[in-house]
């Protein structure tokens, strides 16, 4: 035995050292590394049970912040399309576009046309921009209704609404539909009482001549009575081009007035008629018919943007009979304002000697 390896000898000892040295330097990056995955497990896992919480909560709170979110994200969207959105032009009407609302007058009328008289001595108590010619819109159904009831035709009468009397000038809506029928009598209510278009249009389709005859009619009446600045091309006043002045207007009223059945209609409350199955309830356009303090004893209000808000009235203040017109009034109650202020200002000097304002719409058109 080699002298090296005998039991006890100092050879073997650093042998026996060498060999475990050499095993522990073997063994250490093992042992490194699988310490690096125990840690690195118990990292995930420490993370993961750290992360449960969190997770079961967002589970029970999910639908009310996905509701949040949604809300939130709807809100962006309106406000982005509200700061895309370009403002439609507004429509000028025809009294803006000429000027006439820079014309002052007493009583700071929205209107920029206005015309007040005595009935009976024809005496002008107010007068501003009287003479100008403008787009008179659902006043036009007053000429309408003049000549429906001097023609005594039969108000019992059935008439059928059909396409022709469906609105392609505005557009407008109206509960008529094509099909309905009702007497010549119950569409002239309408037509007077709560400006109902299709029930005029079909009122002067039904004319004797048709609607080319009535329209004709429509010119020639108004050449009779003396309204020089009137031009009609259609019974219901949808068109611009049914224009008038102040003035004539006026004359319009006086001879209105003095039919009975126009003065009835005209200021009626509300009126109900049979449609089929169906009841339907109309209510006058001017509520002023309803008021106490007001005694009307004919009226009609106009609308379409080109004409403003319209309106004509015979009526009796401080125990005058007047007759007052109102074109082209800014606001959609404007013209009911300006009415109530010439009340109170005629209230208030029952023997006005009159305010004439001057026509300034020559110059400023």
């Amino acid at each position: 035995m080699p002298a090296c390896i005998r039991p006890g000898s100092r050879c073997l000892q650093w042998m026996s050292v060498a060999l475990l040295a050499l095993a522990l330097a073997l063994a250490a990056p093992g042992a490194q590394a699988a310490g690096k995955k125990a840690v690195a497990k118990k990292t995930v896992t420490s993370s993961q049970v750290k992360r449960a919480p969190a997770k079961a909560a967002t589970h029970k709170a999910g639908p009310k912040r996905k509701a949040q979110a949604s809300l939130a994200q709807r809100r962006t969207r309106a406000a982005t399309r509200r700061a895309h959105v370009v403002a439609a032009p507004a429509v000028l009407s025809v009294g803006q576009k000429m000027g006439l609302h820079a014309t002052a007058d007493p009583l700071a009328l929205a209107s920029s046309v206005a015309l007040v008289l005595d009935q009976d001595t024809h005496e002008v108590l107010l007068s501003k921009n009287d003479e100008a010619v403008l787009p008179i819109a659902s006043l036009t159904k007053l000429m309408t209704g003049l000549l429906i009831s001097e023609a005594q035709l039969p108000m019992d009468t059935p008439i059928t609404i059909t396409q022709a009397d469906v609105d392609t000038e505005k557009g407008s809506r109206s509960r008529l539909a094509v099909g309905t029928t009702l007497t010549r009598g119950e569409l002239l209510h309408l037509a007077l009482m709560s400006s109902e278009n299709r029930a005029a249009h079909a009122l002067g389709r039904t004319y004797p001549g048709g609607l080319a005859g009535f329209v004709r009619r429509m010119n020639a009446k108004a050449a009779q009575l003396g309204m020089h600045d009137t031009h009609y091309v259609e019974p219901t006043g949808l068109s611009s081009q049914n224009r008038s002045s102040a003035r004539d207007l006026a004359r319009l009223v006086g001879v209105a007035y003095d039919d009975a059945l126009l003065r009835e209609l005209t200021t009626s409350p509300r009126y109900e008629v049979e449609v089929g199955s169906r009841t339907l309830q109309y209510n006058n356009t001017n509520r002023l018919v309803k008021s106490p303090v007001w005694d009307i004893g004919l009226q009609k209000t106009g609308y379409i943007s080109e004409a403003g808000r319209c309106l004509v009235m015979q009526a009796e203040i401080a125990g005058r009979k007047l007759i007052m017109v109102f074109l082209d009034s800014a606001g959609k109650f404007s013209r009911l304002a300006d009415a109530e202020r010439v009340r109170s200002w005629l209230q208030a000097s029952p023997r006005h000697g009159g305010h004439k304002v001057a026509n300034s719409f020559a110059t400023n058109g």
